[in-house]
């Protein structure tokens, strides 16, 4: 389950906190590419995995560098990758944030309420509290509740 943090300094100071994901993702990620990230791929990008740097895209079915996947997508398979990391949400869009919510594990930063409308479940976690949210009315009471 993705936990999910709305203070920077809620996220404890031994874990890392990555901003530019597009960056971590050229720099780490795209290293690590497998079939584990082809349905990612595919629901965030409409676009299919056919070797560890390239895809082909959904535009006239162009085979293209790993590096033009969205920044949403390059999130959510940094997620995958490097769960025990925090990443920043704010360039994701709602296809993006499905999949990433849907997550098994992972940690997201966002200041802002980000949700998509199809929610099972996410960890909130504040310095003082951590608790599951189900849905996301709840989920947005969370993040506009000033603390």
């Amino acid at each position: 389950m993705i936990t999910i943090f709305k203070d920077k300094g809620d996220i404890p100071q031994s874990m890392d906190y990555v901003e530019l994901n597009d960056l971590f993702f050229n720099q780490n990620t795209a290293a690590r590419i497998d079939k584990k990230a082809e349905k990612i791929i595919e629901i965030i990008d409409a676009a299919r995995l056919i070797s560890r740097y390239r895809i082909r895209s959904r535009f006239d079915d162009v085979a293209v560098d790993i590096d033009r996947l969205s920044a949403g997508c390059k999130t959510a398979l940094n997620i995958l990758y490097f769960p025990d990391k925090v990443f920043c949400l704010k360039e994701c869009g709602n296809n993006a944030l499905e999949v990433i919510y849907s997550m098994k594990k992972g940690y997201v930063y966002s200041d802002y309420a980000l949700i998509p409308f199809d929610l099972d479940s996410v960890i909130v976690q504040t310095k003082k509290d951590r608790k599951v949210i189900y849905d996301y009315e709840e989920l947005k009471e969370w993040w506009n509740n000033e603390e």
